[in-house]
């Protein structure tokens, strides 16, 4: 039986992060509401189901113990399958909220506007994924001294959703763009996973590679929000 304090610290402290993403966004004044933010959360922990399912059907072992199981399982079977889940929930979210806006009738690629508004919403989808993530570990039996690791999954998960939410907008006209933006959120990903799986590696790299590629999001977005544009944009509120 999983220990449900466990439980409980693993999801709020899975939460911290959401919360803290909706002060930052309300204290930049990004047009993000509370609308939005939510349905965004929800389309990332929705990813967590595909994810699972993948997971379970790549669940199959190359060569035990060598380098390319290793590769297989955490880039392949983990990250990508992750990274993968959430361009499709994320494609569905825009889809059905219809986010994805061309500039006009000749479907000419999104503004740069728009890409970082899909940047933005994967962010928080990756902070919605993270939080069932937790309570999926917790559920199977995880040490209380994992917990605080946990946190830094979480902000791992936005940095690499802000990247699918930028894919996700420019799939359709920028193809390569997105598969790039794709490549590079599995790549942080599963490096990430790599350190944090491997006995006798220090976390302490691990969460580097998580702070570093979530503070490049943060950027990107904050750069956003200072564009007039922006606030003049109804697509945005």
């Amino acid at each position: 039986m999983p220990n449900t304090w466990v439980l409980i610290a693993l999801i709020l402290i899975s939460s911290l992060p959401v919360a803290a993403a909706y002060i930052w966004f309300r204290a930049i004044k990004y047009q993000f509401s509370p609308v939005r933010f939510l349905f965004a959360l929800l389309a990332g922990a929705s990813a967590f189901f595909p994810a699972l399912f993948m997971q379970d059907l790549l669940n199959f072992r190359l060569a035990a113990g060598t380098r390319s199981e290793l590769f297989y399982q955490v880039f392949v079977r983990v990250a990508l399958t992750e990274e993968l889940s959430r361009l499709l929930m994320l494609l569905i979210f825009f889809w059905i909220s219809s986010k994805i806006k061309t500039d006009d009738a000749l479907n000419q690629a999104p503004s740069f506007n728009t890409v970082n508004r899909g940047t933005a919403i994967g962010l928080v989808a990756g902070l919605g994924f993270a939080i069932l993530e937790s309570a999926r570990y917790a559920a199977e039996g995880m040490d209380i001294s994992v917990v605080l690791l946990r946190f830094f999954t979480a902000a791992l998960h936005g940095a690499c959703g802000s990247r699918i939410g930028a894919a996700a907008v420019l799939i359709r006209t920028n193809p390569g763009l997105a598969i790039l933006r794709i490549i590079t959120a599995t790549a942080i990903h599963g490096v990430y996973n790599f350190l944090v799986s491997i006995p006798g590696i220090p976390s302490f790299g691990a969460i580097l590679i998580a702070l570093s590629a979530l503070a490049t999001a943060i950027m990107t977005i904050r750069g956003s929000s200072s564009d007039p544009a922006i606030d003049k944009d109804p697509e945005n509120t």
